[in-house]
Parts: C-alpha cells; sequence; structure tokens
C-alpha cells in the first residue's frame, strides 16, 4: 500500500494548487494522508474525489467548513499499522515522550504545524512523521512532502521529497 503524507498546503493562500509533482502522487498512492491546515473546502473536495481514500483532519488555521467536514484526530488501521494523523503536537522538544503518552496505541503519528520535516521514533516504537510543507517551505530550504508503503504490518521506505 503506498501513502502519500502532505500537510500544511495553505491553499490558495501559500499556493493557488498543489505542486503537480504532489498530484501525480495522488494519483499512485493508495492513501492520502492530510495533517491539516488546507485553508480551503475547495482542495478537501478534490483530493476526496481523487484520492483513493483519504486520510485527513483539520489544522489551526482551517475554518468551520473544513472543520465541519474533518476531525481534529483522525485514526485508521492500514495493513496492520496503526495511524494517528493530528495537526500539531506542541514544542519539538520531548516531543516523542509526549506523543507516546498522548498516543500508547498508535504505530505511527503524522502531523503538520511547524512546516518543518520529522522523522523520529519514540523509545515507545511510535513512529512520529512530518512532511513539511509542499506549498510553504517557511525556514527550510524547500517545499517537501512524503511518500512510504505499508505491507505486512509493516511501515517502509519512508522518503521525503523536496519541490
Amino acid at each position: 500500500m503506498r501513502l502519500l503524507i502532505i500537510s500544511d498546503t495553505h491553499v490558495p493562500k501559500r499556493a493557488r494548487d498543489l505542486p503537480t509533482p504532489v498530484w501525480d502522487e495522488v494519483d499512485r498512492a493508495d492513501v492520502v494522508i492530510h495533517a491539516g491546515d488546507w485553508m480551503n473546502v475547495d482542495l478537501v473536495n478534490a483530493l476526496e474525489s481523487r484520492a483513493r481514500l483519504l486520510l485527513a483532519c483539520w489544522g489551526n488555521n482551517d475554518g468551520a467548513d473544513i472543520r465541519a467536514r474533518l476531525p481534529e484526530r483522525a485514526d485508521a488501521t492500514l495493513d496492520g499499522v496503526r495511524f494517528t494523523v493530528v495537526h500539531e503536537t506542541g514544542n519539538s522538544s520531548g516531543r516523542e515522550r509526549r506523543m507516546s503518552a498522548a498516543f500508547p496505541d498508535t504505530d505511527v503519528l503524522v502531523f503538520g504545524h511547524s512546516h518543518i520535516p520529522w522523522d523520529t521514533t519514540s523509545e515507545t516504537g511510535l513512529r512520529l512523521l512530518n512532511p513539511g510543507s509542499p506549498t510553504d517551505r517557511r525556514r527550510q530550504p524547500s517545499c517537501t512532502y512524503m511518500t512510504a508503503v505499508v505491507a505486512d504490518g509493516v511501515l517502509s521506505e519512508v522518503e521525503l521529497h523536496r519541490l
């Protein structure tokens, strides 16, 4: 099962649309994971119609229309791997410990908010992934997104892509 992991798209404030390579990944992915800060319900509609499966939450910049459609926290088990998707996880200091305590029944926590790519594993085995942003690099050298593969209860081939 191929995954596309994105967050903080901020369409149309930071970009008119997702970059073409991201749309190409939407078409290849079995599951699209979006960790919030959409800013426009039209992008929610577009991803829902184009993705085979969308696992998504809202972010702090999303309005009532998006919050009415998406949860603050999205959970799903994909080929034996338990995923949780949230927008914010707080300060980077102590993140692994805090998130392990907050999500003890999760294998992979996908989050956004900072626009800073993150890929770590806590002492308890919780994998934390932040794909950065495909449209707003902030202080990063480039805009980013992630892809990964899930098969037989194992997450593998996690890759950060730079645009």
